[in-house]
């Protein structure tokens, strides 16, 4: 299976040893995507750990996971990434699904390395609307999951 931070590895070469602990991210890129991999997979544990251990106590894992629940992690697209000595930086873009909406997230996250490992720090970052470019679905319309009910009999509530 192709690894979901888009590296074009498969997980097992990529983001799979980091998150499990085997390994630990060469770069602040490399920690990035295994962020993003681990908010595809659900693993909060790995969220907490690559944090700087000063922030962890604002780590809302039940918080996170209800909203990571209702989300469907679609892109990940590094636009800029650079260290310098034991700072780092990654500028991405990272694209979802959540409650029916399309959006980008645009963050540029810093990074930090102590003792040979590096964390990650804060991130600066805003959200905009994807707008679907799929025609809209009248009220009387049938359903597009295709249940064969009316659109506001089914999918529309949701």
């Amino acid at each position: 299976m192709d690894c979901p931070c888009r590296s074009g590895l498969p997980y097992e070469n990529c983001c799979g040893p980091v998150i499990a602990g085997e390994t630990v991210a060469s770069t602040p890129e490399a920690l990035m995507r295994s962020r993003f991999t681990a908010f595809t997979r659900n693993e909060m544990a790995h969220l907490r750990e690559s944090m700087v251990e000063e922030h962890r106590e604002e780590f809302h894992e039940d918080d996170i996971r209800r909203w990571n629940k209702e989300t469907d992690w679609l892109d990940l697209e590094i636009l800029e990434a650079s260290e310098n000595g034991d700072e780092g930086m990654v500028r991405f873009r990272a694209t979802f699904r959540h409650k029916g909406g399309t959006q980008r997230l645009t963050e540029r996250s810093s990074f930090v390395r102590r003792e040979g490992r590096w964390y990650y720090l804060d991130g600066e970052h805003e959200t905009e609307t994807v707008r679907n470019e799929s025609p809209k679905v009248g009220r009387n319309d049938p359903c597009p999951c295709g249940s064969g009910k009316k659109f506001k009999k089914c999918c529309a509530g949701r």
